[in-house]
């Protein structure tokens, strides 16, 4: 293979590879960057990534000849999915899909202008004051919904109307849909205008996505009619709940709105960061645009350098230009820029309808892709470079370890240890520690001391590496605490603590906190580790808690023993299992009384509760120091206090005592 192509083949693979997970529209671009196919995925990763596995048929090994690019566009589903690409498809005729398509136009729902609307199902756009619900490609959901619909509100099915004639209504013989319940009779004149308007609004409520409510009330007379043994009933409601949950939401990329307008949203991480366009013509999505910058200007200042650039004579801005939640407002001269450049002023809007939230909300979303996309690529190089400035460390921190402490009311306290390379999770050198000097105790130093002793004592008996920086889940006591013992065994790693309440980070014997910008690379690289540090360790807590919950639960049960006990944790693994079983189907597995299976699922169940509760008083107390003891220093003395001074060789001894609870996860 040539060598070119080869590079452009592994170049693909890899944005195949790295596409996201979510559903979507695929776009591959020849050399000369013409758009030969365009495909919709549930997942787009798994889609693309078929295209570089196993054997491929002749269309598809020649299309994949051409491909020299591809992008994707995330969407919120799968049937977003659909409509774009059917869009695209007709926008640009991509050459492969020619003859693989049929183009055909999804229906929608139209609800008639007038006094008396309509509400029918359509592929035909009549521009006369209509609204319209859609596209929507579940056909079968469609009619089951306008089914619902004619159940629930009584509209006219015909075109007769009132006539307009001095002391008389229209037709006084009303037709046979007004006889059995599902027609008003307007033509007759047996409802205003008023009141019909309103069962109209219920509708349009109902069509543009409001349902929740409704839904609720149907799964309730669902449950009734099936209570009743009116099945046949409840088959009919659960339709109708299916086909409002898949048609409810409404479609972002088509909307029928025909004003042109633009939805602009970014994602920065540092000096990066990426801008999204989704621009409507004609009441459909046409495209999606991204741009990357390189900029340490604030959020305002960056939109205002991005419109100006990205508008342009032959690319002139739309009426209106939607703003993502949150973004600063733009300087008037934005506004003054754009009408010496074009004449006018495009309005800049938030988003004021739910419509305008879920475009923009999907916009984010394709530039958070891609930033996550650049940040792979250029590695995390330039975020440790930072942080050996900000800390003053020799070199830059490649290997990063960080230490939490979890425990609840002193009992069952563990400790994690994670692992960094290069900016990046290393799970394999994870670790795990069942403390054991401070059981019973609330002693968060005391805790630190031992697990870091442990850890570091070990590696320097076994000649191994050490990390070029610690960090601590917490401020200066405990960073204190670490120090102490890193001088006890000689180790110069850097040394830092990162205190969750005001993200500030501590150097061991400091008075003040450094304090970085929330926007800093360095800081989000402590913050990854740091949050990866806490889940390890509280995962590691509740498994212990678990354990040794179950048991004693059981057992206090009347009738049941150790043996019975195991037998039940044997069979069914969990708690939450036991709580979860038929009392029924507990007493026959487990060879029990109804009576006692009960009591089993109840104790399980009451048991369950308790951890909830502890864990919620964890939560509330996490990150809170312990209380000082009395003769304490700053550093904290506990336990372990007076073995800061230590020598190297005494630390070692210790921890080759409590090597046999060293856990590896």
């Amino acid at each position: 293979m040539d060598t070119g192509l080869s590079d452009t083949w592994a170049s693909l693979k890899a944005a195949a590879g790295d596409a996201p997970r979510e559903p979507g529209v695929y776009i591959m671009r020849d050399s000369e960057n013409r758009i030969i196919y365009v495909g919709k995925a549930k997942m787009l990763k798994n889609r693309l990534n078929s295209y570089f596995s196993g054997g491929k048929d002749v269309k598809t090994a020649t299309l994949m000849r051409h491909v020299q690019a591809i992008e994707t566009i995330i969407v919120a589903n799968e049937y977003e999915a659909l409509i774009l690409e059917n869009t695209l498809i007709k926008q640009h005729s991509p050459r492969y899909n020619i003859n693989l398509k049929d183009g055909k136009t999804y229906p929608v729902i139209r609800v008639t202008a007038g006094e008396f609307p309509r509400v029918f199902r359509t592929r035909h756009i009549v521009e006369d004051g209509s609204r319209y619900f859609g596209p929507f490609p579940n056909v079968p959901a469609v009619d089951t919904m306008l089914d619902f619909i004619d159940k629930l509100f009584p509209l006219r099915k015909c075109r007769r109307l009132p006539a307009r004639r001095k002391g008389g209504a229209g037709s006084q013989v009303p037709c046979m849909y007004y006889h059995i319940g599902r027609c008003t009779a307007p033509c007759c004149g047996k409802i205003n205008a008023e009141e019909y308007g309103r069962h109209i609004k219920r509708v349009e409520t109902l069509l543009a996505g409001e349902t929740e409510s409704l839904i609720i009330e149907l799964t309730e007379r669902m449950h009734e009619a099936a209570a009743e043994l009116k099945f046949e009933r409840a088959a009919q409601l659960r339709n109708a709940i299916k086909a409002i949950e898949q048609l409810s939401g409404g479609i972002t990329v088509v909307d029928f709105d025909p004003e042109g307008r633009d939805y602009i949203a970014w994602a920065a991480e540092g000096i990066l960061a990426t801008f999204t366009v989704f621009s409507m013509r004609g009441g459909k999505m046409t495209g999606r645009e991204l741009f990357r910058t390189r900029s340490a200007a604030g959020e305002s200042e960056s939109l205002e350098t991005f419109a100006a650039s990205y508008y342009a004579p032959d690319r002139p801005p739309p009426p209106r230009i939607y703003l993502a939640l949150g973004a600063a407002s733009p300087d008037a001269s934005l506004l003054r820029w754009f009408r010496e450049q074009f004449g006018y002023e495009p309005e800049l809007l938030p988003p004021d309808e739910k419509r305008h939230e879920a475009v923009l909300a999907m916009a984010r979303q394709n530039a958070l892709d891609d930033l996550r996309r650049r940040l792979k690529e250029r590695g995390a190089g330039p975020a440790l470079d930072e942080l050996a400035q900000v800390l003053g460390l020799k070199t830059r921190p490649e290997r990063i370890e960080g230490f939490d402490i979890a425990q609840l009311d002193g009992k069952h306290p563990a400790a994690s240890l994670i692992s960094f390379k290069n900016g990046v999770p290393d799970r394999k050198n994870y670790r795990s520690f069942k403390l054991r000097t401070v059981v019973g105790v609330v002693d968060d130093f005391a805790a630190m001391r031992e697990a870091v002793r442990r850890r570091y004592s070990r590696l320097i008996r076994e000649g191994k590496e050490l990390p070029d920086l610690v960090l601590i889940d917490g401020g200066i006591g405990q960073v204190n605490a670490a120090k102490g013992v890193f001088d006890e065994l000689g180790m110069n790693s850097g040394l830092v603590g990162l205190a969750k309440r005001d993200e500030e980070l501590w150097l061991p014997y400091t008075r003040e906190p450094v304090r970085l910008s929330k926007r800093s690379e360095a800081l989000k690289v402590l913050q990854f580790v740091r949050d990866e540090t806490h889940r390890f360790a509280t995962s590691l807590n509740q498994r212990l808690r678990s354990k040794d919950l179950a048991f004693p639960v059981l057992e206090s049960v009347e009738g049941i023993g150790p043996k019975r006990a195991a037998a039940l944790m044997k069979a069914y693994g969990s708690l939450e299992a036991l709580a979860a079983a038929a009392p029924e189907a507990l007493a026959e597995s487990c060879r029990l009384s109804e009576t006692s299976a009960r009591a089993v699922r109840a104790a399980a169940k009451l048991a369950l509760e308790d951890r909830e509760a502890a864990k919620k008083r964890f939560a509330r107390g996490a990150g809170r120091s312990a209380p000082k003891k009395a003769g304490g220093d700053a550093a904290g003395n506990g336990l372990y206090g007076n073995l800061n001074s230590l020598s190297a060789e005494t630390g070692i001894a210790l921890a080759a005592e409590a090597e046999a609870d060293y856990d590896a996860e």
